[in-house]
């Protein structure tokens, strides 16, 4: 009966969803090249606000733990596990007063309105995984936009979603490099659980009433571990509080 439900609601969010990515595209276009930067940040809220209530349509809902009064004069690595692409808006939602900024494969920075269009001219940094040092270049290049800039980076060292929600191995080459070029940054590990079930059933139909959570822990300052034991600390209290 669950499945059953979730073809005629999956088929009313695509609706929604397509259509809000498609009206905020050229809104974005006009935002930046007109008004600039801060126009386009607050345009690129307002969708990632608009992008929640399309997944409310599913039954979507979301939770946000967060204990710490996190910095807005200082870089943020935001580390997290990666479970579906819905992780993302959430994400930009609740950390948009830190002007949050991703790293991304380079496929996504084409063929996608509003998305690719962020990506591209947002801040965001795009790589080729089939390109190791195309990927240290633009993430040193990332690295000092964020520092100069004081905002967050955001990256996934599992490198691919996880479709069951069961962790990956981290994939930790680009938060090193992350780490080293950005010497005042905090790093701030969380844990999203429940995103996979946006997908259980594939592409279509959506899972529906999924419950997604996002915790963050405790930040630490870049400057005071060894990398190895930061990356080490970072991984286990990510994976630790993964819902099994």
């Amino acid at each position: 009966m669950r499945k059953l439900l979730a073809y005629p609601l999956t088929i009313i969010y695509f609706l929604f969803f397509g259509l809000t990515l498609f009206v905020f595209h050229p809104l974005q276009w006009v935002c930046l090249n007109v008004f600039g930067y801060q126009a386009h940040k607050k345009c690129v809220d307002i969708l990632q606000f608009c992008l929640l209530r399309c997944l409310n349509l599913l039954g979507t809902t979301f939770k946000f733990n967060n204990d710490f009064n996190l910095p807005t004069d200082l870089p943020l690595i935001i580390v997290s596990n990666h479970q579906s692409m819905y992780d993302i808006s959430p994400i930009m939602w609740y950390f948009r007063k830190h002007h949050v900024k991703f790293v991304s494969k380079k496929e996504l920075g084409k063929g996608i309105p509003s998305v690719s269009y962020n990506l591209r001219h947002g801040g965001s940094a795009l790589i080729d995984r089939k390109n190791p040092r195309q990927a240290i270049v633009e993430i040193r290049r990332f690295s000092k936009y964020i520092e100069d800039n004081k905002r967050a980076a955001v990256i996934f060292p599992e490198g691919t979603r996880s479709k069951t929600g069961a962790p990956k191995r981290f994939q930790t080459k680009g938060l090193e490099t992350l780490i080293k070029y950005m010497p005042s940054a905090l790093v701030v590990p969380m844990t999203i659980n429940n995103s996979w079930k946006t997908l259980r059933y594939g592409k279509f139909p959506m899972g529906i009433g999924a419950n997604i959570s996002f915790t963050v822990h405790k930040p630490l300052k870049a400057s005071e571990f060894e990398t190895r034991a930061l990356l080490e600390q970072v991984e286990t209290v990510i994976k630790e509080h993964i819902i099994k």
